[in-house]
């Protein structure tokens, strides 16, 4: 099993999204739901995952896990649906509502089945509104693994808010659906437009580049930040991205005061000579429990690199880089390092991090 992202997700309106390269249309709810039946994640769309929460607006706990099969279900979970996706890329970022927030997941193409769980679901839609001094009062689990692709299932249903959206899903005609998006399609092309290229405007704060810096979700935080530097990454090719990616996962963790860590710098070493990471580093989860467990472990907070949002522990943020550095893509594996690495550093100390890169861009023998 490995952990792809454990945080807050910005939603409002009820709704965050799993997205491709090429998105998905969040203008169409009824095209993602018809078909299926359940009414909680809709996937009855190419290129993504409509997912529905309790609370309207406000920060949701989500985890998304990837697994070599299908996962017990656990008991605590009171909303449990399956649906079937096709990811298409290695550009796959859970996303909230237009686009407040955007964390790109290591998730290599493939066809999955997909478990979407929820805990609190009819809670957060009574308290509306997320708040600061209040724990969440809805919280989801997203899980991925192999399988042929078979219609979605419910698997729990217990709640109002979940029946709810499974009847809904269930009373829409797929024919009558695809028909009426079609006819709208056809009279709303110039407004459908103008909202593709408001949301690439917001998302990218311009056009979506081509090419690698527009299809993995970690390069657009090197492309916002350095737009220069991230195309120089870009154009570095395989090998020396693959050892730009190694450098940058052990920067981020010295930087972090986690390299002289006793279990830790056998993996570190292990990455730098290409060979598989020991343990607990070949169990993501075990390697989380391992880090907050250790009692020599110094926690700091540091700003985030944007300057936007409140600060991050610095540990925590640096932590996933190692494993990053070991996708089998050296361009995913490198741009994931790098976001990694600039949260890390933080806004104060993010031109080092950048300078430090470009001289090992410049510098062939580092090769």
């Amino acid at each position: 099993m490995r952990t792809l992202f454990s945080g807050d997700i910005h939603v409002s309106y009820s709704q965050a999204y799993v997205e491709g390269a090429d998105g998905l249309s969040t203008s169409h709810l009824a095209s993602c739901f018809a078909g299926q039946v359940n009414g909680l994640c809709g996937a009855a769309e190419p290129g993504g995952m409509w997912l529905i929460t309790g609370l309207h607006t406000g920060q949701v706990p989500f985890v998304v896990e990837e697994h070599g099969g299908p996962p017990p279900v656990g008991e605590e979970w009171e909303e449990v649906v399956e649906v079937g996706f096709v990811a298409d890329s290695s550009a796959t970022a859970l996303v909230g509502w237009a686009g407040a927030t955007f964390q790109p997941l290591a998730l290599a193409p493939g066809v999955y089945r997909v478990r979407y769980c929820a805990f609190g679901i009819d809670a957060g839609k009574a308290a509306d509104t997320s708040r600061a001094d209040a724990p969440a009062p809805d919280r989801y689990l997203l899980q991925f693994w192999p399988s042929a692709a078979r219609p979605d299932q419910v698997l729990r249903q217990t709640g109002e808010v979940a029946r709810y959206w499974h009847d809904y899903a269930q009373s829409l005609d797929p024919a009558q659906v695809r028909a009426e998006r079609a006819e709208s399609d056809r009279r709303r092309h110039p407004e459908a437009e103008r909202s593709r290229q408001q949301h690439e405007a917001l998302l990218w704060r311009g056009a979506r580049p081509p090419g690698p810096l527009g299809e993995i979700p970690s390069a657009r935080t090197l492309v916002l930040l350095d737009r220069a530097l991230a195309e120089a990454v870009a154009d570095a090719g395989a090998p020396r991205q693959r050892a730009l990616a190694r450098w940058a996962a052990r920067r981020a963790f010295a930087e972090a005061g986690l390299d002289e860590i006793v279990w830790i710098a056998p993996a570190l070493a292990a990455l730098d000579s290409g060979q598989a990471l020991p343990a607990p580093f070949d169990d993501v989860e075990a390697s989380w429990q391992a880090l907050w467990a250790d009692e020599h472990v110094r926690y700091r907070a540091v700003s985030p690199a944007d300057g936007q949002g409140p600060d991050r522990l610095q540990q925590a943020v640096a932590f996933p880089a190692l494993a990053a550095a070991t996708h089998p893509d050296p361009t995913v594996a490198v741009f994931d390092v790098l976001h990694h690495a600039t949260a890390a550093f933080g806004s104060l100390r993010l031109a080092v991090l950048f300078d430090d890169v470009r001289r090992h861009l410049d510098t062939s023998s580092n090769w």
